[in-house]
């Protein structure tokens, strides 16, 4: 048979387009090389994984979009799609391979590069990761799950060889052009065993000839070869790939040495091999061994020379994977048929070889041509196109020949119009195809004699949606040789295109198609319609094959290849003639078969196309055409079914006479129906028309997902991706607790968003709306952001989305677009105008810095960015925040209050003011370092910015004179150092934490050039951050190496800080370096400051927190004890608490743990405390070391006791943090509080005040938050002492009085520092009340002020001790009051340290130290912008007790007693609890109440209580949920496991608040708190009733009458009010207008206004489309029925009506869940039914209608009332659901025997159980009493 010969389109001549845009660049670029490579491939690649955008419906097929492009030129690449770049890139080194890779899980595909030395892998959106590749790789290959790396054996990797990269997602082409097989030879092999010795045989990456890279983060993993039923390492370095494929685990290679080709299969094992050496398994759980990848060899292929030079996937013409290898030595293309039978729901393949062949080619490629939008299993159903000889071009499908192809004549004219005459005709009769390139799709570029490319297209896709449709329905659903005969007529023997000319209009390529299914059916008209009654005679041939035994035989021995025919088990009739040529079979039988095939087909994409509202005009096109193949085939039931649809085509088409086999047609609606009243179980799989259960089929995949949802709603059951009910369907991942949660899970993942399901019937859509509504209250917490769009849910899946960024997998999760789940018009429109709750001006504007004289507000004071929406919501309309930023400003001169005329001794007296003053700013930084604390971020690019500490004074009464400090009187550069360093520690710590990786270039960008105090402090603040982790050995060597005092001091704790815990080597020799006590006795002597040594032992304890590092403890104990060797014995003191805090946090809580080899630390410890057991002198058995005793340093002792005043403070803290919580009785027993007149005279008060505090922090548990509690602590000796202050018969001297006293004020003190730690950040409201009222009394006992104290106690302790000590206990009290109360900005606190701050100044007792208490106490109750607060953890309380410590400095410049960097310490304790609530509809801070429960404890039960955010939640420890609650937003609940553990940071992946921030959504008819702080939500109720009210409406519409809008009440502006949804507003502002004034259009508005009430104030705003298209609908029905004029040209619409009865139906026999009811009123689907009933009983001929139509199936035709009356039998018909004519008729023939002894009413219903009784009586009564 001659092979049909068809033109190529050709779209024009090719030439890469990366050409022309290095040519629009126009720069030369030095060192290019002028080779240049590219590849074409198609847009799919680069989308993600699941986005398939199967809108099934309309698009015309890939063929007709533009093709992308790499184009690659030495180090620089080009992607560009059509005529436009996507993205440059430029790489460091010389390209070698390129291709697209999708690595893992993640759905996102990247474009893998790779170098000599590196691999450089790109998303695409243009983010880069390198990997280094220390192997010698020489080829990159992409497979479904990662990306294949070869190794080769000679270690050197071959950058000038070329690769061939013909992967699908390459488009089988070769990336580079010369055609050079990889380096091989006899030397490499020689070598090879060489390497190997080299080679460590541990590793197996570098053993494997073969590498895969799973993920850009992750190191290559080696690979395995299974033989034997064993894996071993894949060793095979001969084994050269050449090709894999990114769909399907498959890889060729080929073996130079053994000549053959392999096919492999890559598997997944996660079994541990046998060559790695050690087995894992006996360590390793199983479940954690990770995923290994093992090669297993399929097929093999001797005697090929060399290398195919191509290797491409296609399909055979029944749907089954080839493999094809193009050997060009042999001229020929060998094709490897591959058998593929998926194992389960993932890409699991069992590969096996089948058949194999060879036809002749010097070149080819995969297209897509006869089948477009046709899947076979994964793959696209690809032909090939095979060069079989020059100018032989010749289309595949498998070993079918199909056609040939040749260039159109006058084809030069067309491309080259410049030419000469005479070239022309030499060139056109001589051009001949002479190779092939760059397929993509259904396009290729021919490359011709004269060496001209050019793009050619091998089809046209149909402009016409329907005609598309139409063709992939037959595609998909023909079996091949049925198909091949369809593609012959279709392409109409040869014609340049098929369907119609090129520039046909849409009609006329249906026409075309329609005509050419028309001819075949009249071509055989006769034989088709004869009846079969008749004898028909047969072949011997087609006797067998139409036999009832070889029927059975090839159903049980065909073997389905692939998804492709699948659909044949699903056959209603038996056709088994599949196999057979039409050569071999009749005309008739071939073309029935045919016909029936072609008509099943064509049916299922009518019942797909019933479903979508917006293909109603192509639904009545193809009725027609399926009308007349019916009535061809005598498919009587077929046309009943189309005419009941469209009743105007009875006439048209009239009655069949003769039917070959009478089948029931598929109804997809009626399988609906069935589901919702019985459920799925129970409904007719026959009414699934079988395209639409095929597994990835694309023409009925709408319909199926229609059928999937309904399936998963009403109980079918899955099994991978397939259902009970027959059809497939995806599921996105997350718990589903309910069917309604499984269904939304499968239209998350079927991608069926809102704007889907606005395309369905009103009464399809209907229970996948309830589905949606019934999971908006409260859906599972696991579900992907689509899901929750999906519901309405807003909030969750922004919550959702911004806690995936921080995640690694963000891709894969996000892969699904969020706006495709939204539909268009409920897109939020963000308000432009600035909400009332952010209106109020902020910032700098109308703030009052200190009074009406102030300087210019523009001057940095380093706080100007703390006022924000959210500090605005917070603090509302009050100046807290202004007046915090006014008491805490260093960065102004400050007010001195002097006369107008001053005189020599006023300027003296403003020196001693002014001196005063600068007492209170220096100590400012502490303070605002706190409010500050990470509250704003900063730019790597920007200069860090400190704020000036300003000294001077001025002079309101002498215009704002300033003054500064006489440096004559003072050394004032001495007096800034500390204040400064602390004022840079201030800027630092603003920046926020994990605002980003800090980067070292910046920190070393601000590096001055010498160092300051500046950098010292910023070092610091980042230290506690935890960002010097960036810094390198080398910088920290040349910060140390400059030996400044301070930059050392900041660079240690910092670092400290940032390797907190971690004992890292490194940092800890450079800190033991600055303790002199651990160097070696060769080591020569250092004269280190004090200062230094102190810091680097607090830098140990922090380093070594927590780990009971035993060696460490030791040094520092003796360090406790240890005289200081430095410049400054006085700061001996502060030098022993740094190591006595150090100790305590290297054993931090673990006393008890560790206590075996702690005994004679705790002994030497309670020695130092100078405990009654060693008053005695007893020896203890540590003997010091000999570096120790080489060291001239000796012990602190006098004679043979300690010195205890300079060890007690440090040997208490280290026991208080080593029995931290411990609750040791022992412990607490052995630090004991002086019981008698001996022990207080014994021990200093101030040591008391630590042993209440250490004593407490044991017994963590025992510590309440009342009065009871602080006086137990105070032993009876000292309470009766004190309470007999004043009683003149009491037998004390006043020498014991002032020691009572003074160890009960210290006693007191103590034990409130200690509720400050308890209760750290947490507010408690009893902690707080007490520790207030002890603070007011001591102030009393100062100085009576106006406010007293709450409670009862002892009054004139001033006469006994001084005033000093009582205010620094005072201040302790404040401190830690503002500790409880840490970040709540509690006015009352507030107060109260204003009020300190201010009396300190005026009564001149502003001593350095009680100025940083208080301004360090406003910080603490401000910390952070009222956004952070303290925790209670054992580090917390360590920092901050380290922070607390009762020893105020005196001076600026005083640390002796401890150190003065140490009280940044709290910053360690400090987290962001704070949490605020955002709208997400407008994205605008709101306030919104949440319930916050928090868990049972030893204290309290479990308790619940509310907040308003912006708030600040419990510890993580206690808090167990928070939800979201009130009537006005929608509920959300975060549940959490309550865990001793800190808070999340930012960046962790399992925070459940992201960055404090909780989306929440507001319900539709609520207004925000802001705009209605009382709230109108019954208001609602009654405006919208009084918008309803037409009457009252319509007379203020009247009043008003062309005057202005006011006073008129407009329903879309009350809509506006409560909701920001454009589609309420437009429905108010179209259907709710006062002006209409038809009697129909007050029904219609009346209508919907109740709608727009019922959905407002249920917020369900996407129901106004369904009750407003059921109503309308019923409208049209009334209004034809009274009028007679034709408005409703078909009767689909009966469907769906009866469909939202069944809704009604399945809820009420709870079918379908109703946890917020039915979402239509029962009332409105009542009166649905009702009405339709009264309109089909309106007309009176309608029983001679049905009389006529079942006696003959005759349809009533009487043109002067046009359709009327056939519309009404069809409504009728389907509404009561008759059986078609001939099938009541053979009933009644079936049950006339019995009437005569039984009624036939009873006998009709059981044969029709579907109908309703309605019609079953009007039958009895046609059929029977008529007569």
């Amino acid at each position: 048979m001659s092979i049909k010969v068809r033109h190529l389109t050709v779209l024009g001549e090719f030439k890469p387009f990366g050409l022309i845009a290095e040519a629009l660049d126009g720069k030369p670029v030095a060192n290019v090389t002028d080779k240049y490579d590219y590849f074409l491939f198609n847009p799919q690649i680069t989308r993600e994984r699941y986005d398939t955008s199967d809108h099934d419906s309309s698009e015309t097929a890939s063929c007709d979009r533009s093709d992308y492009e790499l184009f690659i030129r030495g180090n620089r690449i080009i992607w560009s799609a059509g005529s436009r770049v996507q993205k440059r890139y430029t790489l460091p080194s010389s390209v070698i391979m390129v291709c697209w890779c999708r690595l893992g899980a993640l759905s996102e595909a990247f474009l893998c590069v790779l170098q000599i030395d590196t691999l450089t892998i790109y998303n695409t959106s243009g983010e880069e990761v390198c990997v280094p590749l220390p192997h010698s790789i020489t080829s990159i290959w992409p497979l479904p799950f990662g990306l294949l790396l070869q190794q080769s054996t000679d270690g050197n990797c071959l950058s000038h060889v070329s690769f061939p990269s013909s992967s699908p997602t390459l488009n089988a082409r070769e990336l580079f052009r010369p055609k050079k097989e990889i380096g091989y030879s006899p030397q490499n092999a020689i070598n090879a065993p060489n390497s190997f010795d080299n080679i460590v045989k541990g590793d197996a990456t570098t053993l494997s000839s073969h590498l895969i890279l799973k993920d850009p983060l992750e190191e290559p993993q080696a690979t395995f070869v299974e033989e034997r039923g064993k894996l071993t390492t894949m060793k095979d370095f001969e084994e050269i790939t050449i090709w894999t494929s990114d769909t399907i685990p498959l890889m060729a290679s080929y073996n130079k040495g053994k000549m053959q080709h392999s096919v492999w299969l890559v598997e997944v094992a996660n079994s541990n091999p046998e060559a790695t050496g050690t087995s894992l398994s006996d360590v390793v759980p199983s479940g954690v061994l990770p995923k290994q990848f093992s090669f297993r060899r399929i097929w093999q292929g001797k005697g090929a020379q060399s290398a195919a030079s191509k290797v491409f996937l296609a399909t055979d013409d029944d749907g089954v994977p080839v493999i094809c290898f193009l050997l060009q030595e042999q001229k020929g293309l060998l094709s490897v048929r591959l058998q593929t039978v998926e194992m389960s729901n993932e890409i699991l393949f069992d590969i096996k070889p089948d058949i194999s062949w060879s036809i002749p080619a010097i070149s080819a490629a995969p297209v897509i041509v006869t089948h477009p939008r046709v899947k076979a299993g994964l793959l696209p159903f690809a032909d090939i196109i095979v060069l079989a000889s020059e100018n032989n071009l010749i289309l595949y499908s498998g070993k079918q020949c199909l056609c040939r192809y040749s260039l159109p004549s006058g084809l030069v004219k067309g491309v080259m119009p410049h030419s000469g005459k005479s070239s022309e005709s030499a060139v056109s009769h001589d051009l001949r195809i002479t190779g092939l390139a760059d397929a993509v799709d259904g396009r290729i570029n021919v490359i011709v004699n004269c060496g001209q490319m050019f793009r050619c297209a091998l089809r046209r896709s149909p402009s016409s949606s329907l005609a598309n449709d139409c063709i992939t329905a037959m595609a998909e659903g023909l079996r091949s040789n049925f198909y091949d005969h369809f593609l012959g007529l279709l392409w109409r023997d040869g014609e340049s295109a098929y369907l119609s000319e090129a520039d046909a209009c849409v009609d006329a390529e249906w026409e075309s198609f329609s005509c050419i299914i028309m001819c075949m059916c009249q071509k055989y008209s006769r034989v088709i319609l004869k009846k079969p009654s008749d004898p028909q005679p047969q072949s011997a041939w087609e006797f067998l094959v139409t036999s009832k035994f070889h029927q059975a035989y090839d159903k049980c021995t065909y073997i389905t290849a692939s998804s492709h025919a699948t659909a044949r088990d699903f056959w209603d009739f038996d056709c088994s003639t599949a196999q057979v040529e039409v050569k071999q079979s009749s005309g008739s039988s071939f073309l029935v078969h045919f016909l029936m095939e072609t008509l099943d087909c064509l049916h299922a994409l009518y019942e797909n196309l019933k479903l979508n509202n917006l293909r109603k005009r192509d639904l009545g096109l193809l009725v027609i055409l399926l009308c007349n193949i019916a009535a061809f085939l005598g498919e009587e039931s077929y046309l009943d079914y189309y005419v009941r649809d469209f009743p105007h085509l009875a006439d048209k088409i009239g009655t069949c006479e003769t039917a070959i086999s009478p089948r029931t047609p598929p109804c997809l609606v009626r399988w609906l129906d069935s589901c919702l009243r019985y459920g799925c179980h129970m409904a007719n799989i026959r009414d699934l028309p079988p395209l639409i259960c095929k597994n990835r089929g694309s023409v009925g995949s709408w319909a199926r997902k229609i059928v999937s949802f309904y399936s998963l709603l009403l109980g079918a059951e899955r099994l991978g991706r397939k259902l009970s009910s027959g059809v497939y369907c995806e599921v996105a991942p997350g718990s589903y607790r309910s069917p309604e949660e499984h269904a939304v899970l499968a239209m998350v993942a079927e991608r069926f968003g809102l704007q889907q399901l606005d395309l369905l019937p009103a009464g399809v859509s209907l229970p996948l709306r309830h589905v949606l509504d019934s999971c908006r209250e409260s859906p599972p917490t696991d579900w992907p952001a689509a899901a929750y769009v999906l519901i309405g849910r807003e909030d969750l899946a922004l919550s959702c989305v911004e806690h995936l960024s921080n995640s690694k997998d963000t891709e894969s999760q996000m892969s699904l677009n969020l706006i495709s789940i939204s539909t268009p018009y409920m897109l939020r429109l963000h308000p432009v105008t600035v909400p009332s709750s952010i209106s109020d001006p902020t910032g700098l504007e109308g703030v009052k810095i200190e009074d009406a004289d102030s300087l210019d507000g523009s001057m940095a004071d380093g706080m100007e960015h703390i006022f924000n929406s959210s500090t605005q919501l917070r603090y509302g309309r009050d100046l807290r925040l202004n007046e915090v930023r006014r008491l805490l400003c260093s960065a102004r001169p400050v007010a001195i209050q002097t006369s107008t005329n001053p005189s020599a001794s006023d300027q003296d007296h403003q020196q001693a003011q002014l001196w005063q003053l600068a007492q209170r700013t220096t100590a400012l930084p502490l303070g605002r370092a706190a409010f500050t604390l990470a509250t704003t971020c900063t730019l790597l690019t920007e200069v860090f910015l400190v704020p000036k500490l300003n000294l001077s004074g001025r002079l309101p009464a002498q215009q704002n004179a300033t003054v500064n400090l006489d440096p004559n009187v003072r050394n004032i550069q001495e007096h800034r150092s500390w204040p400064e360093f602390h004022n840079a520690v201030a800027a630092g710590l603003r920046l926020a934490p994990f605002q980003g990786k800090m980067s070292r270039t910046w920190i070393l960008y601000n590096r001055p050039e010498e160092p300051n105090v500046t950098h010292a402090g910023l070092l610091l603040a980042l230290g506690l951050h935890g960002h010097l982790r960036v810094l390198s050995v080398s910088d920290i060597f040349q910060y140390y190496s400059k030996e400044h005092e301070s930059t050392t001091v900041g660079l240690m704790l910092g670092l400290a800080a940032s390797y907190r815990g971690t004992m890292q080597p490194a940092i800890s020799k450079s800190l033991y370096f600055h303790v002199p006590a651990r160097h070696p006795s060769s080591f020569p002597e250092l004269e280190l400051p004090t200062l230094l040594q102190s810091a680097a032992l607090m830098a140990v304890g922090l380093l070594y927190e927590g780990s009971a590092h035993p060696q460490t403890m030791q040094t520092l104990l003796g360090e406790i004890g240890r005289r200081s060797g430095g410049d400054n014995v006085l700061e001996r003191e502060g030098y022993a608490v740094s190591a006595g805090s150090a100790m305590g946090l290297v054993a931090l809580g673990r006393g008890e743990d560790v206590l075996g080899f702690m005994g004679t630390l705790v002994d030497r410890l309670f020695q130092y405390i100078g405990g009654k057991e060693f008053q005695n002198q007893r020896l203890l058995a540590i003997i010091p070391s000999t570096d120790e005793q080489n060291r001239g340093a000796g012990q602190m002792m006098d004679g043979t006791s300690f010195n205890v005043d300079v060890t007690a403070p440090g040997a208490i803290i280290a026991l208080a943090l080593m029995f931290l919580k411990a609750k040791s009785e022992v412990m607490a027993s052995r630090l004991l509080i002086p019981h008698t007149h001996f022990e207080l005279q014994y021990v200093r008060p101030d040591f008391i005040m630590l042993r209440v505090i250490a004593r407490n922090l044991i017994m963590w548990s025992r510590i309440e938050p009342s009065k009871e509690w602080i006086q137990s602590q105070i032993p009876e000796i000292v309470k009766m002492g004190v309470i007999s202050i004043g009683d003149e018969t009491a037998d004390y001297d006043d020498m014991d009085v002032e020691a009572l006293v003074q160890a009960y004020v210290n006693i007191v003190a103590g034990a409130c520092i200690s509720l400050g730690l308890r209760y750290a950040g947490t507010r408690n409201g009893d902690a707080q009340e007490l520790l207030y009222n002890y603070a007011v009394y001591f102030l009393n006992e100062i100085k009576p002020v106006s406010v007293t104290s709450g409670i009862t106690l002892p009054k004139g302790l001033s006469q006994y001790v001084d005033r000093g000590t009582l205010e620094i206990c005072l201040h302790l009290i404040v401190l830690s009051l503002s500790v409880v109360m840490a970040g709540s900005g509690h006015l009352q606190t507030f107060r109260l340290l204003r009020f300190l701050r201010s009396r300190n100044s005026a009564d001149g007792h502003a001593s350095y130290g009680i100025q940083m208490a208080v301004s360090l106490a406003i910080g603490f109750l401000f910390l952070g912008g009222g956004m952070r607060t303290f925790s209670t953890s054992n580090t917390a309380v360590a920092s901050l007790l380290i922070t607390l410590y009762p020893r105020l400095p005196t001076g600026p410049n005083d640390n002796r007693c401890h150190l003065q960097a140490f009280r940044h310490l709290y910053v360690l304790a400090a987290e962001a609890r704070w949490v605020q609530t955002i709208d997400v509809d407008t994205g605008i801070p709101v306030y919104a109440p949440l319930e916050v429960t928090t868990v049972e404890t030893e204290n309290y039960a479990e308790t619940s209580f509310c907040e308003i955010s912006p708030c600040i939640l419990p510890e993580r420890s206690v808090l167990k949920t928070v939800r979201v609650c009130g009537p006005r937003y929608w509920p959300q609940v975060i549940e959490l496991v309550p865990e001793d553990k800190p808070w999340w940071s930012s960046v962790d992946k399992k925070n459940p608040f992201n960055c404090g921030i909780i989306y929440i959504k507001r319900k539709v008819g609520a207004c925000s708190y802001v705009d209605d702080p009382i709230g109108c939500q019954s208001l609602l109720s009654r405006a919208m009733h009084k918008s309803c009210d037409l009457t009252s409406l319509r007379a203020c519409a009247a009043s008003i009458s062309g005057n202005d809008e006011l006073g008129s009440f407009k329903v879309d502006q009350l809509v506006s009010t409560f909701s920001t949804d454009p589609s309420l507003i437009a429905f108010a502002q179209l259907c709710c207008d006062p002006s209409w004034n038809s009697r129909s259009d007050i029904d219609f508005q009346e209508f919907c206004l109740q709608v727009l009430f019922e959905c407002v104030s249920k917020d369900r705003p996407a129901l106004l489309q369904v009750y407003v298209s059921l109503y309308t609908t019923l409208g049209s029905m009334a209004e034809q029925v009274a009028s007679g004029n034709d408005i409703l040209g078909d009767s689909l619409f009966i469907s769906s009506l009866k469909l939202a009865l069944s809704y009604g139906d399945a809820l009420a026999n709870g079918r379908l869940s109703t946890s917020r009811g039915s979402i239509l009123q029962s009332i409105f689907i009542g009166s649905l039914r009702k009405r339709v009933e009264e309109i089909l009983s309106y007309s009176r001929s309608k029983r001679k209608h049905l009389h006529g139509y079942l006696s003959s199936g005759r349809w009533p035709h009487q043109p002067s009332q046009g359709h009327k009356n056939s519309m009404l039998l069809s409504w009728f018909l389907k509404w009561y659901e008759v059986p078609p004519h001939f099938v009541v008729k053979s009933a009644v023939e079936k049950i006339k025997p019995k009437i005569q002894t039984s009624p036939s009413v009873p006998l009709l219903q059981i044969m029709f159980p579907q109908t309703n009784i309605n019609a079953i009586i009007e039958i009895d009564h046609l059929v029977f009493k008529s007569k």
